[in-house]
């Protein structure tokens, strides 16, 4: 699984997910040992640890010894097995582990391919404010994967995610906007979406936002800093945005491709906040 690529990731996250769980005296820890033995590297013994600790019902062990069997760290690689724990975690309603098994169905990995299992699971975690799970759901809602199509739905989805600073949903979401689907169009809305996405470093949105610029849709026309935002979109990968802003270029003044360029300069210094002041 992509999410424990690492040991020290799977110590970060366990550690995100543990600051909220109760344990059942303040002051001990049952996790500590089986922390302390991955982050020395030592991973069989935290597999051991955190076997016993999934055995016992904790969620976030169980969460941990899927991440471990999905990775092979500290025992064989094993999806089957992973699978299993991760369900365990996910049935007491953990929703890293709900998430995780969406992927886990989505993805095939241990199991026959099932979009539908996989909407369940993200709906779940996705319930519980988990942002990736609400990106996921909202693209399954609208490719229609797992579930019939539903543009509104996917609208809600997005948008949920979107408003936890998920660039890419920020992006999708003013996308829906531009195209009417889930709403009527509103070009006002997508720029407002496009422009956080683009201040994230959103290439795609980037682009967009200069889009929304040049043809003045949702924003004042305004070469100048449509001109900037394809500059931010084209050094952050975006080959498209090349040719869009060599044909504006062609239709620009010496003074205003050097104003943009100067704004472009003090936007990258910025970290593409507060663009073209």
């Amino acid at each position: 699984m992509n999410n424990f690529k690492s040991s020290l990731l799977l110590a970060l996250l366990l550690i995100s997910v543990l600051t909220g769980c109760a344990v059942s005296k303040p002051d001990t820890n049952p996790f500590q040992p089986a922390m302390e033995a991955l982050n020395a590297g030592n991973k069989q013994e935290a597999f051991r640890l955190f076997k016993e600790l999934a055995e016992q019902g904790y969620a976030v062990a169980q969460f941990g010894l899927a991440g471990m069997y999905a990775n092979g760290e500290g025992v064989a690689k094993d999806n089957k097995e992973a699978l299993v724990w991760y369900r365990r975690a996910a049935d007491q309603g953990l929703a890293q582990a709900q998430f995780n098994l969406g992927l886990v169905y989505a993805t095939g990995e241990g199991v026959p391919e099932d979009n539908v299992e996989a909407v369940a699971w993200f709906g779940k975690a996705a319930e519980q404010g988990h942002v990736e799970a609400q990106f996921n759901l909202a693209g399954m809602y609208a490719y229609g994967w797992g579930v019939a199509k539903d543009d509104k739905e996917a609208l809600v989805w997005y948008r949920r995610a979107a408003e936890q600073g998920h660039a890419e949903a920020q992006f999708n979401l003013g996308l829906m906007y531009v195209q009417g689907e889930g709403s009527s169009g509103d070009y006002k809305e997508a720029a407002v979406w496009f422009r956080k996405a683009a201040e994230q470093g959103n290439a795609k949105g980037q682009t967009l936002l200069g889009l929304c610029y040049r043809h003045g849709q949702g924003v004042p026309l305004d070469d100048v800093l449509a001109y900037l935002w394809f500059s931010m979109a084209v050094a952050n990968g975006d080959k498209g945005a090349v040719d869009i802003r060599q044909q504006l270029s062609n239709l620009m003044t010496p003074a205003q491709i050097e104003r943009a360029q100067e704004l472009s300069r003090k936007c990258s210094e910025q970290n593409y906040k507060n663009c073209g002041t």
